[in-house]
């Protein structure tokens, strides 16, 4: 006997989804059946992860979205519900940071992690749950009650590390909105977790890992060595699913143990 999750019939917004984790995220959620909606504002990245999702015959659909702007937000959610149905599962995973010392932040520097990590993750998840109350209250359509939010945070908003204060810092704050959001929502059937992962190897850092700092960095792990994007799969889709009725403001470290 095998054990399988079925998401055929969802809907799935992934925003950050033109590269590394989201990617991963918009494939294997559509692998799962899911009708996935990739999201950000490299639109030419999208079109490229749509062909690429469709030629091993899944269901992809594309939206420009800048996280910093709440009109993009919300042209983004409405253009995604209108084009392929109400929203069931959101992954918000669109996130920046800057590698500098406390002393050193500028106020720009501040306000391009907060902008990005808190507030645009913030009023995604405010839109997207907006329309998900209204299908559970029955003042909008919606076959599927309910809805399910995953907020991906960081270990680095459970453990402090150096020169990437202010990361850890918007982290954190996403993890207490997971927290705030599971408590104000979850009576109408909505679900919101936090994934904190650690050290993954993507194409955005690959190349770090190979350089005198990354591999004295791999050499303080407690396994000494990264994790891969796929090593999140399982973990997002048990989330997304019917399965995790029972799971709700969970905040759970996917980090190989780092964050201990």
């Amino acid at each position: 006997m095998s054990y399988q999750i079925d998401l055929a019939g969802r809907v799935a917004l992934v925003t950050g989804a033109s590269s590394g984790l989201g990617a991963q995220f918009a494939q294997t959620l559509a692998k799962a059946g899911a009708a996935v909606v990739l999201a950000s504002r490299r639109v030419d990245k999208l079109q490229d992860l749509r062909a690429r999702i469709e030629a091993e015959g899944g269901d992809a659909h594309v939206v420009a979205l800048d996280v910093t702007s709440l009109e993009s937000i919300q042209a983004a959610v409405a253009r995604a519900e209108t084009e392929v149905g109400p929203i069931d599962i959101l992954v918000n995973n669109s996130g920046v940071s800057t590698t500098q010392r406390l002393q050193d932040v500028a106020e720009a520097d501040y306000d391009f992690m907060f902008n990005t990590n808190v507030r645009g993750a913030f009023f995604v998840a405010q839109e997207v749950g907006k329309r998900m109350l209204a299908r559970a209250r029955g003042a909008a359509p919606g076959t599927y009650v309910g809805g399910r939010i995953i907020n991906i945070a960081s270990m680095a908003g459970l453990k402090v590390l150096p020169q990437i204060g202010v990361y850890c810092m918007s982290k954190a704050a996403v993890i207490q909105m997971t927290k705030a959001c599971a408590m104000e929502w979850g009576k109408f059937g909505i679900n919101s977790n936090a994934i904190c992962p650690g050290y993954i190897d993507t194409e955005i850092n690959h190349h770090h890992w190979e350089t005198e700092g990354g591999q004295k960095l791999i050499n303080m792990l407690p396994r000494k060595r990264v994790g891969s994007p796929k090593d999140l799969d399982a973990l997002l889709v048990m989330l997304a699913s019917k399965e995790s009725d029972f799971i709700n403001g969970a905040v759970i470290a996917a980090d190989d143990g780092f964050a201990l």
